[in-house]
């Protein structure tokens, strides 16, 4: 199974993030990221499988050089963070455009692959991961047994949408338990229900004790 390697590095996972989430924490382009790695602006590195990481030090350096307010994401702490794990561009498009557009506290970050999920989670501390189970490289079911084994990530609300039977997921070792699924085509009414649900389950976990 194809997973992040830290050893190369001094840091824990919550001291570095991808490109796209670097870009979507300052509100720049990726290619903007990238630039600003090549100009020594912020500190990065490639791990051995040549994947980029970037210091989440160095990112605050950048936002409080430049004055820049914090992102939506950082700035909104009793938002409901969504990571969406989805490779097909349309779906993903569409699932990000109603979380985006909805009149619901939700931020969504979207990926197209699960090890770039993998490497930024830490970051981003979602509380609810939506994830597609076919992708190329590490795919739906790898992304969910492995953050499955990490304790940091136990109470986070999994939500699978696929267009496999349950006979070809079950062939593949199956989901694990209390993970939610939603055969493709998305339905949006019913992901629209979804986070009313968890926002209002939110909430009143977050009122204050009734005497």
């Amino acid at each position: 199974m194809q997973t992040p390697d830290t050893s190369d590095t001094p840091y824990t996972p919550e001291d570095y993030c991808g490109t796209t989430y670097a870009a979507k924490l300052l509100g720049l382009s990726v290619g903007t990221i990238q630039t600003l790695v090549e100009k020594n602006e912020l500190h990065a590195w490639k791990t051995q499988g040549g994947h980029r990481r970037i210091s989440m030090p160095s990112i605050r350096h950048y936002q409080k050089k430049h004055n820049m307010l914090l992102s939506p994401l950082e700035a909104k702490e009793n938002r409901l963070r969504v990571l969406l794990v989805e490779d097909d561009p349309v779906t993903r498009e569409m699932i990000r455009n109603f979380c985006s557009g909805c009149d619901m506290p939700v931020d969504c970050t979207a990926m197209s692959s699960g090890l770039e999920a993998l490497i930024d989670m830490a970051s981003i501390q979602p509380d609810v991961l939506i994830a597609d189970l076919n992708m190329p490289g590490v795919d739906g079911f790898e992304l969910l047994k492995t953050l499955k084994q990490s304790a940091q990530f136990q109470r986070m609300t999994c939500l699978v949408i696929s267009a496999l039977s349950q006979e070809a997921i079950s062939a593949k070792g199956g989901l694990p338990d209390g993970t939610l699924f939603m055969a493709k085509p998305v339905n949006m009414q019913w992901l629209n229900g979804f986070f009313t649900a968890l926002i209002a389950q939110r909430r009143k976990a977050q009122a204050p004790a009734m005497a």
